[in-house]
């Protein structure tokens, strides 16, 4: 018996022979960060996040039925062209979860085409989006047999396929902003599956900006999934998943009120929470460079001499998330290339902004 039944649809009694579904899923950064889950991909604390746009995963599944259904998963994978084998362990882990969802998986044979449009591994979330890609396609095939399906049942369930390859994924099939994990200001918000935040965004934040500096853009030192697991036992970890909680409680008010200067106490005090939980875990690491804090300092000094409400939040890694509204982006984007290029490996750095989630191309 599946852990959650509402997911299950019963293998169709008509399969198609072939076809081919393309789809684009976005990454995204979170504001309220997810650091710490429990068995199956399930989180120790709520987030919220902003869904982007240009940070974006492209993924192609052609399925052609088999004969017969088969004992395993078969399936081939490129990333930007080229076959990766060494990709197929985390595919076929994903597979293993969600086949009890999606009863056809061994009945057909996948060729599954993905690439980024920003580096992979290098601290912007591409497994986010990498694996809503994957499970977007396959709710789409899956649409395809079961046409019945509601759009709102769709989006949830690959919103929860997602989560089975990577937590974070969950957050990237819709937006602007989304919420993953239970939380008592939060109606019908879940720990199995992110849903769109359910309030009126305040105009502050429409066509809000992120700006990411590539200060490090080689694969990040510590995985995501075992920096998640040294929050077992981590000495700060009771009062690090109730602060989230908390300013969850507050974020949510001030998306609705348009605070910025509240937003942006909440939003530099999580990111820097984030690493001083790396950095107190045993065995302990640190995935921020010099140059991040060199970038940190600076838009302090910049926030402090123009009165700008430009902020930064980190992911998992070196590079910084520069957010601010759209009414400064000239001026911010000026700073960048006068002050801080500099601190950016090759001078590189990304533009984007908050955006709508996963679609059918």
């Amino acid at each position: 018996m599946a852990d959650y039944p509402e997911f299950v649809l019963p293998l169709a009694k008509e399969l198609p022979e072939e076809g081919i579904i393309t789809s684009t899923a976005p990454s995204n950064i979170a504001l309220v960060k997810y650091w710490g889950k429990r068995p199956v991909q399930l989180p120790e604390n709520p987030s919220i996040s902003f869904t982007l746009t240009s940070c974006y995963t492209k993924t192609s599944v052609s399925y052609k039925k088999k004969a017969n259904a088969s004992e395993d998963f078969d399936f081939e994978l490129y990333f930007d062209g080229e076959l990766k084998p060494d990709f197929k362990p985390k595919i076929q882990d994903f597979l293993k979860r969600v086949q009890e969802y999606l009863p056809f998986l061994k009945h057909y044979t996948f060729t599954i085409e993905t690439t980024n449009t920003f580096p992979h591994s290098s601290g912007i979330a591409s497994s986010a989006s990498g694996m809503s890609a994957l499970a977007y396609c396959f709710m789409q095939i899956e649409k395809i047999m079961h046409p019945q399906i509601e759009t709102s049942l769709l989006l949830k369930k690959t919103s929860f396929l997602a989560r089975l390859g990577s937590g974070s994924a969950c957050r990237s099939i819709e937006g602007p902003v989304t919420v993953w994990g239970e939380h008592a200001d939060i109606a019908q918000s879940s720990d199995a599956f992110a849903i769109p935040f359910p309030f009126d965004l305040h105009q502050n934040f429409e066509e809000y900006q992120d700006t990411i500096l590539l200060i490090d853009k080689g694969e990040k030192q510590v995985s995501s999934t075992v920096g998640h697991n040294l929050m077992h036992g981590h000495p700060f970890a009771k009062e690090r998943f109730a602060q989230a909680s908390n300013n969850i409680a507050i974020l949510k008010d001030i998306l609705i009120s348009g605070d910025l200067d509240a937003f942006i106490k909440i939003v530099e005090s999580e990111a820097l929470t984030l690493h001083a939980m790396m950095m107190t875990s045993l065995p302990y690491f640190i995935l921020m460079k010099p140059n991040t804090l060199s970038v940190i300092q600076k838009i302090w000094k910049y926030r402090e001499q123009t009165g700008s409400k430009l902020c930064f939040t980190l992911d998992a890694g070196a590079n910084v998330h520069m957010l601010y509204p759209n009414s400064e982006k000239n001026e911010v984007l000026e700073f960048i290339n006068n002050e801080l290029v500099a601190y950016c490996q090759n001078g590189q750095y990304i533009c984007d902004k908050i955006g709508l989630g996963a679609k059918l191309l």
